[in-house]
């Protein structure tokens, strides 16, 4: 696993107005773009699972959310307002410091985490039009303190209270999203509670030439479920549905949630992930955390019986750890990684 070191873009944008050959993107227009339909991803009212007399219908709307989007958004959660405000304080600060600061957290070979570029397999592959930061969070043993930012001075202890926080959000939502499926709640138990989560932050700088360009290639996740807090007003994220990139507009204060390739691969193909992609702005910048939620390192990542039925599985079962490197050692290329665990 890791990446091959590549450039900081953020530097880049800043030096010229020309942008490098290895980030010119064909594929970028390849598919026509939804400028206006009137429609928008679901939103799910958590506050509604907290009341008896609406959380049966919410956890329906849930359901179907899953089904035919495979992409939410959140509101009236439990994450506490002044926890974002204080993350999104100190990942604007981070990106902000100087390229030698930051670069003292590169990523190194063999290693996702740290300060710089993921999914970089070759050396004459196609780039992303972004820098990142790639942590793990949660539980606390799969920590790698060297890559955690010591400035801002309170980025440590910001992450430590958003991560802990986030998980709590995301457990209750996999629960919710279990029984929709009429499973055991010791099923889930078992493969969720005590799982991994991991950070990604990601700035995306402008780029004069915006639409030659991809913030993220376009994929789905490898996770169980993916929640996405926007730091700042720039839109930037696409879901591909029926052949058209459709913009995501993200509510103030919510969590954008999507299914991950890994509950795809459990409810063996009731929720399904759905593919993404970034774009990005000429001339302000975007900026976003994303938080995947794994199973633990241990699990065998396969569908679960309860849901196999008459069916027959769809996909194999592989262990986690072998999913993930497989994963992290793949170039992105929509949904082709997925379709390599199908029987």
């Amino acid at each position: 696993m890791g990446s091959l070191p590549v450039a900081n873009v953020q530097a880049l944008a800043a030096a010229s107005r020309d942008v490098p050959e290895r980030y010119i993107r064909p594929e970028a227009g390849a598919h026509p773009v939804v400028a206006d339909c009137g429609v928008d991803i679901p939103v799910i009212d958590f506050s509604r699972f907290l009341d008896p007399n609406s959380s049966r219908d919410e956890s329906s709307k849930l359901h179907l959310a899953c089904q035919n989007w495979g992409f939410f958004q959140v509101i009236n959660h439990t994450v506490p307002k002044e926890v974002i405000e204080k993350m999104k304080l100190d990942v604007r600060e981070f990106f902000q410091l100087p390229l030698e600061e930051k670069r003292q957290l590169a990523q190194v070979t063999g290693d996702v985490q740290g300060y710089g570029q993921l999914f970089v397999v070759s050396k004459d592959q196609k780039l992303d039009w972004a820098d990142v930061l790639y942590l793990n969070t949660q539980p606390a043993p799969e920590r790698c303190l060297r890559f955690w930012p010591t400035r801002p001075l309170t980025f440590r202890a910001a992450l430590d209270n958003y991560s802990a926080e986030v998980k709590n959000l995301a457990d209750r939502l996999l629960e919710i999203m279990a029984k929709n499926l009429e499973l055991n709640p010791d099923v889930v138990t078992d493969k969720f509670k005590v799982g991994i989560q991991s950070v990604r932050f990601n700035y995306y700088p402008p780029c004069p030439q915006a639409d030659k360009v991809l913030g993220f290639s376009q994929h789905s996740d490898a996770d169980l479920i993916t929640l996405v807090l926007q730091v700042n007003q720039v839109q930037g994220l696409q879901i591909k549905r029926s052949g058209e990139w459709f913009p995501v507009k993200p509510l103030p204060g919510a969590f954008i949630v999507n299914v991950g390739d890994i509950f795809e691969i459990l409810s063996n193909g009731r929720y399904k992930s759905i593919e993404h992609r970034v774009v990005v702005n000429t001339e302000r910048e975007r900026l976003s955390i994303a938080t995947f939620h794994s199973p633990k390192s241990n699990a065998m990542i396969g569908p679960l019986q309860e849901l196999v039925r008459g069916s027959g599985a769809t996909y194999r079962t592989v262990n986690h750890e072998d999913f993930m490197k497989l994963f992290f050692s793949s170039k992105l290329d929509g949904k082709s990684f997925l379709d390599r665990m199908r029987c």
